[in-house]
């Protein structure tokens, strides 16, 4: 019989924690409960978005599921303008990526109600209308996140260019009434 092997022995560890020393241990589970509870309350809110808009906007079984489609593209859009504004632009708490981003985000975006639409399609006999579902989510989803962080690269650093260019403005005006 082949030796059990413990699969933590694999795993990346933190070489600034010993969790073989139980204070290290603990405080390292104290400081990732913030995290953990902001991720769950988040999500819960995204959910409950999701949820509500699948309610507003239901799809009949069988047909192409534009909600889910929307849910989808929309919160990608958002992930791409949330993280250039938090990496590129904005120094955020260290609870916000995990509330918005995969909280909120994460529960928002329903790619587990995009693989059981599928299934779905293709078990009702509806093989062809799964498989352009698969595409255009897919393709939706990447043009989405894409487009939006480059649109908010781009207008971000549009502003903060126009911004610096009425700071100089405004110095050579005081530089000018100074030298008079």
């Amino acid at each position: 019989m082949p030796e059990a092997r413990s699969t933590t022995a694999e795993e990346p560890v933190d070489p600034d924690i010993d969790l073989h020393d139980p204070v290290q241990r603990r405080q390292s589970g104290e400081s990732q409960a913030p995290v953990v509870a902001m991720v769950a309350i988040g999500g819960a809110i995204g959910a409950c978005a999701r949820y509500g808009a699948g309610l507003i906007w239901t799809t009949a079984p069988g047909a192409f599921p534009w909600t889910t489609l929307l849910i989808n593209a929309v919160g990608c859009a958002v992930i791409g303008v949330f993280m250039v504004l938090i990496t590129d632009f904005w120094s955020a708490h260290r609870l916000v990526r995990p509330f918005f981003g995969t909280g909120v985000l994460g529960g928002f975006t329903t790619f587990s109600t995009y693989a059981t639409d599928i299934r779905a399609l293709v078990d009702g006999g509806h093989a062809r209308t799964g498989l352009a579902y698969l595409a255009l989510t897919l393709v939706a989803a990447l043009v989405a996140v894409w487009a939006a962080a480059s649109a908010t690269r781009r207008l971000v650093a549009g502003r903060i260019a126009a911004r610096a260019e009425r700071f100089e403005r405004a110095d050579e005006t005081a530089e000018e009434a100074g030298a008079r």
